[in-house]
């Protein structure tokens, strides 16, 4: 049957978004995309998994994730044999499933990485994507809905925390962890853009990760690390190299 539909048409009545992928990577998507009629006569998108190898029906939550398997293996470069999809994590009896992981490039076995498309909240989100990280044993975790996107390196079992990227197939973890950071740099890395988040998402990660349970006042705390950047700002002047 002929594909004269979208994703942006698949996605409608859904809150998923398509703002983190590239026209071209939506286009590939978009292509393999066919139409089959159900029984009650209506037209269901399904297309063929780039890791399953089987013809799959596309949700709104397929297509994102189905998306995302393109930009990792295109913007990235991990090969599709490294990736696995609905990876069972047991959880003593109760087993639950992650969204996408990619195997450790020296251990098939290993879990380096979990991605998750679910479309809750950031943080009901990012505390399943950490439980999956702790279930697995992957140092990184990425949550995304199609519009924001957060990654995380798991530093040990209780600390998670923010990283601007993840590595690159040829890439190691340390190569983004000691990446030198300018002013322009920040510029050109703004988390509210490339994340898609707002300065409320920002704080409100903060206050999670550094203040909780800290015994402090968080919004005091918040301020002298705002004031602590503008003076930082101040100080480089007109240098964006430093």
């Amino acid at each position: 049957m002929e594909n004269n539909f979208t994703l942006s048409e698949i996605l409608k009545d859904s809150k998923y978004k398509l703002s983190q992928f590239t026209q071209s990577q939506i286009d590939e998507l978009e292509k393999s995309v066919i139409f089959k009629l159900n029984k009650n006569e209506q037209k269901v998108a399904y297309t063929n998994c780039l890791v399953r190898r089987k013809e799959v029906k596309l949700s709104a939550e397929e297509a994102i994730r189905q998306l995302y398997l393109i930009k990792l293996h295109k913007e990235y470069g991990y090969p599709y044999e490294r990736m696995g999809l609905e990876y069972a994590i047991s959880f003593g009896r109760q087993k639950k499933r992650a969204d996408i992981v990619i195997f450790d490039k020296l251990d098939l076995r290993a879990v380096y990485l979990v991605v998750e498309v679910k479309k809750p909240k950031l943080k009901d989100g990012k505390e399943q994507l950490k439980s999956y990280c702790h279930g697995t044993g992957a140092t990184m975790g990425v949550w995304t809905n199609g519009e924001s996107i957060s990654y995380y390196h798991r530093r040990d079992p209780n600390y998670f925390k923010d990283i601007p990227n993840i590595p690159n197939a040829d890439q190691k973890l340390s190569d983004i962890l000691n990446e030198p950071w300018t002013i322009q740099d920040l510029v050109k890395k703004d988390r509210l853009v490339n994340e898609r988040k707002s300065l409320k998402d920002i704080i409100l990660e903060m206050e999670d990760e550094v203040l909780a349970n800290a015994g402090v006042d968080v919004f005091e705390e918040t301020f002298k690390l705002i004031f602590t950047k503008l003076y930082d700002e101040k100080e480089s002047g007109g240098n964006p190299n430093r």
